[in-house]
């Protein structure tokens, strides 16, 4: 069997791999879209590119599978939160992405061609149970008519993995006057019918207990903004509460869903001083974060949990490998083992950048990393100017 001919090799002074267990310096190389070699502890190594094929080398650089952004918006045009995730998400480090919730059983079709068939960035849906999703002019759960719970699951079961669960949000602002738990239960009844997970917005609002709502979700299902600092948050007086200990261990899942009010330091660093660490690190990206300086986005979230005291040994597997799989993608994204689609993020972590403020401007000291190259099913990507540092050619050598 002919081998494949490399079309590009990268080579970084360090390469991680939680689902291969690569951690050191070495290289990958890429063929037809695909990873045909990874390789740490080789200067040497047969990922060498063959003939004139390009050669890049990141020196200073962390090389990791495509970044997973598991909670943002994509999309374009229509939702009031979402942005174009080729311009924001992509071009910072984040291959695949999942939109909580951007348009729901109405606007799907036109969701599932202009951004799930046209974006270069993977994209992936929790469908909103509101027939009209974000797209709404009032806000998204406040009338019970728009949630149609037979048409959610019919777009749910018949969109494959396009659809990966249902997105239900109980934020006081998003359901009215109308009961959370009732709205809560019609998600639950779309993903008992569909056999999909939800990913699950608390309440934000001291009127229903947060043991209460966590007793509601299933094994899979994924509470979102984790390190908030609502009546309904996970921490108190500094520990962890049970009832969120209890729902971990019966198989829920805790994503951080950043945001414009979900992230606080305090909040974070209580939980994982008690060993309490998120499932999956995501942004929450949209609308409002972006003409913020320096620019929302995952490597700067995951900058401020390794400031909150988390190592970048537990960073790593909640932006590749764990969402990946969560998503059902594990053997396609989230690694660089042989056969799975080239979708490679470079990292450089720069200790002077600055420092770091959660939602409610707390500061702490630290640096953060940014991107410096970004590849999507073996294409190079073009990095806003700022971060662009490649223009082709063999043996480029960036990072320096």
């Amino acid at each position: 069997m002919t081998e494949p001919t490399v079309s590009l090799a990268i080579r970084a002074g360090r390469i991680v791999c939680h689902a291969t267990g690569l951690d050191g310096p070495g290289a990958v190389a890429i063929a037809n879209g695909r990873i045909v070699a990874a390789e740490v502890g080789r200067p040497g190594a047969p990922c060498l590119p063959q003939g004139d094929s390009p050669e890049i080398n990141f020196p200073n650089g962390v090389l990791l599978p495509g970044l997973v952004d598991f909670h943002a918006h994509p999309a374009r045009g229509g939702s009031r939160y979402g942005i174009d995730p080729d311009h924001y998400m992509l071009r910072r480090g984040t291959t695949t992405v999942m939109s909580q919730g951007d348009v729901g059983a109405v606007n799907w079709p036109e969701y599932r061609d202009l951004v799930i068939g046209q974006a270069q960035t993977r994209v992936r849906l929790a469908i909103h149970l509101s027939t009209l999703g974000e797209w709404s002019p009032h806000p998204s759960y406040s009338r019970l008519d728009d949630l149609d719970v037979d048409a959610c699951v019919r777009v749910a079961t018949g969109a494959g993995n396009r659809v990966w669960g249902i997105a239900v949000n109980a934020n006081v602002r998003c359901t009215g006057k109308n009961d959370p738990r009732d709205i809560l239960a019609r998600g639950i009844a779309a993903a008992e019918a569909s056999g999909k997970p939800i990913i699950y917005g608390t309440r934000f609002h001291s009127d229903w207990s947060l043991d209460e709502q966590l007793a509601m979700l299933r094994p899979g299902d994924v509470v979102t903004y984790c390190f908030n600092t609502g009546p309904d948050r996970l921490v108190r007086d500094g520990h962890v509460l049970p009832c969120v200990s209890e729902a971990r261990s019966r198989g829920v899942l805790f994503d951080v869903g950043h945001g414009m009010n979900s992230f606080n330091f305090g909040i974070a660093e209580a939980a994982l001083a008690e060993g309490f660490l998120p499932d999956t690190i995501s942004t929450d990206l949209y609308r409002s974060h972006i003409r913020l300086q320096p620019m929302h986005d995952l490597p700067l979230v995951m900058s401020k949990l390794r400031a909150s005291g988390m190592s970048e040994h537990d960073i790593w597997p909640r932006v590749t490998d764990y969402p990946a799989r969560i998503l059902g993608l594990g053997s396609e994204i989230g690694t660089l083992a042989s056969g799975a689609c080239a979708d490679i993020t470079v990292l450089e972590w720069r200790s002077g950048s600055g420092s770091l403020t959660d939602v409610r401007g707390v500061v702490r000291s630290g640096g953060r990393w940014e991107t410096r190259a970004v590849i999507r099913a073996g294409e190079l990507v073009e990095l806003e100017q700022r971060d662009k540092s490649y223009h082709g050619g063999a043996a480029a050598n960036l990072g320096e």
